[in-house]
């Protein structure tokens, strides 16, 4: 009896051991089969059990392409039987993705994000007029805004018209205008109006807390 003993060290490698072992021995029997007709019959019926294991999805025709696919993978590439869909290759599935190409962007000043340059770009493309007025001070009250999130303490109209300057490229001149960007506490009112919100719900909850302790009998 300890002889027969099979240890997983000793038994075969599992190619997708989500569909255990069982599913494996199916497919080497299938490759065993020396007719094609039978290969074809019993890889009907491993993809039938394969499908069974979810049910939900076996009948999306998307994903009796991928059942069809996992099935020749776990047969090494090596099971003759006929697919409803193109037979993948051992090359084409060990082939290496190529890299995805990411934006390499580094911004001079990182807390002003990459957005606030390309609508620099975009403004930089505009011809002079009221539009383009309108634009380059919504930037610069949103550049003021995300200063302040960077740095909580105010921050002079001057600094955000030096630096939105310099990332123009010197075509957005702001300093020596006579108008000014919105207020700091303006820009940061809607945070600290949400942040007193919560606080006074947390003392509306200990008030009714407290109040339905006292009511309670005590024996």
């Amino acid at each position: 009896m300890i002889d027969n003993l099979e240890y997983n060290t000793e038994r075969e490698h599992l190619i997708i051991p989500e569909y255990g072992r069982h599913m494996q021995k199916m497919i080497n029997y299938a490759k065993s089969l020396e007719s094609k007709e039978e290969r074809n019959k019993v890889a009907k019926g491993i993809i039938a059990v394969m499908g069974n294991m979810q049910p939900h999805l076996r009948d999306v025709p998307d994903f009796q392409h991928k059942l069809w696919d996992q099935m020749f993978i776990m047969s090494n590439f090596e099971l003759d039987a006929d697919s409803p869909y193109p037979i993948p290759t051992k090359e084409i599935y060990e082939e290496r993705p190529e890299p995805l190409k990411y934006p390499q962007n580094f911004p001079k000043y990182r807390f002003y994000g990459n957005n606030i340059k390309t609508m620099i770009d975009v403004a930089n493309t505009w011809e002079d007029g009221e539009l383009k007025e309108a634009l380059t001070y919504t930037i610069a009250n949103h550049m003021k805004k995300c200063f302040l999130n960077w740095n909580k303490d105010t921050v002079e109209d001057a600094v955000i018209y030096d630096h939105l300057y310099e990332l123009s490229g010197g075509k957005i001149n702001l300093k020596n205008s006579e108008e000014d960007l919105s207020d700091s506490t303006s820009l940061m009112r809607s945070k600290t109006k949400f942040s007193g919100n919560t606080n006074s719900s947390k003392k509306t909850y200990q008030k009714k807390s407290n109040s339905n302790n006292r009511q309670r009998k005590r024996y």
